[in-house]
């Protein structure tokens, strides 16, 4: 397998590992937590048994706080999604405004700079000081970790800008496995425009990247949907069917690709071309009364109906 060598990767001949310290967590504050359970848990912590809490929110350098979570959580984990830093270089200062009235102008407002804290300086240094190789080496040792705390059925979800997603994803297939990168999610996270226009050297980034990874092939996958807009069933869904009053739409049978995609070449009922389907799936699906012929260029055509599984 292609693998993805940078500076610090290997040291002596070896891979550099993530650090593995864990510390103990310490309880600041219980949100919404009731009497009894308060009281049940402090009766737990008096026994010496583990107290019952979830939903936790965790501060802490990620260096320190997943290696803690092994020895709970080492193989429970179903869903892992993280939205890392995109190596964009932030130093994590910012400027802001403020004024005691709201109506008050903008110039009479007080200005002020948040500085880096030494906590937010020290992961700058870690995580950028290297430039790109120590970026990728602090997301070589994170999913290192993160994939011992999936399950062996588990999904994992990493937020990428696209200014590193072409060098992460070779980094993930190594950690992951080479079968379980499932699909590349493109957000789109804004309308079209033209950076070459505003003087940037580059056409406008308009959208980030999600990469799904499996830690095995039962992992379970729920799809959401939203029903179809009245506007897109007219356009989309425009034919209808006399005897069942089904809508449908007429979708290609042609074989992507052809003969260099494997796709089966073969005639039905006077049409000679790459078919998507198998002969007998075509057969099936003639005799269902899925297919339709089209005036204009007499192929064959896949009814898809509306609101239906297709198979």
């Amino acid at each position: 397998m292609t693998e993805l060598i940078w500076d610090g990767k290997y040291k002596d001949g070896k891979k550099q590992g993530p650090v593995r310290i864990a510390l103990p967590f310490q309880t600041i504050e219980t949100v919404n937590e009731s009497t009894h359970d308060r009281r049940r848990n402090l009766e737990l912590f008096a026994s010496g048994r583990d107290t019952e809490w979830r939903n936790r929110l965790i501060w802490g350098d990620k260096k320190y706080v997943l290696p803690s979570l092994l020895p709970e959580f080492a193989g429970k984990v179903k869903l892992i999604y993280i939205d890392p830093p995109f190596d964009i270089g932030t130093d994590f200062s910012f400027t802001a405004s403020i004024s005691d009235d709201p109506d008050a102008p903008e110039d009479e407002a007080v200005t002020f700079t948040k500085e880096a804290s030494i906590i937010e300086q020290k992961a700058y240094r870690d995580t950028w000081g290297r430039g790109q190789d120590s970026y990728l080496q602090w997301l070589f040792e994170t999913t290192t970790l993160l994939r011992e705390l999936l399950t062996n059925d588990g999904n994992l979800f990493v937020h990428l800008g696209v200014n590193v997603a072409a060098y992460a994803r070779p980094l993930l297939t190594e950690i992951m496995g080479p079968d379980a990168y499932t699909n590349e999610i493109v957000w789109k996270r804004s309308a079209a425009h033209s950076d070459i226009g505003q003087g940037a050297p580059h056409l406008g980034r308009l959208h980030d990247v999600i990469y799904w990874y499996r830690s095995g092939d039962a992992s379970t996958v729920n799809m959401q949907y939203e029903p179809y807009s009245e506007d897109y069933i007219r356009t989309a869904y425009k034919h209808l069917e006399r005897e069942t009053g089904k809508r449908y739409r007429i979708d290609n049978t042609s074989g992507p690709g052809g003969a260099r995609k494997g796709n089966p070449y073969y005639e039905f009922r006077g049409v000679k071309k790459y078919w998507r389907y198998s002969q007998e799936t075509i057969q099936r699906l003639y005799k269902e009364g899925r297919l339709i012929q089209t005036k204009s260029r007499g192929d064959w055509g896949y009814k898809r109906y509306l609101g239906v599984v297709q198979k």
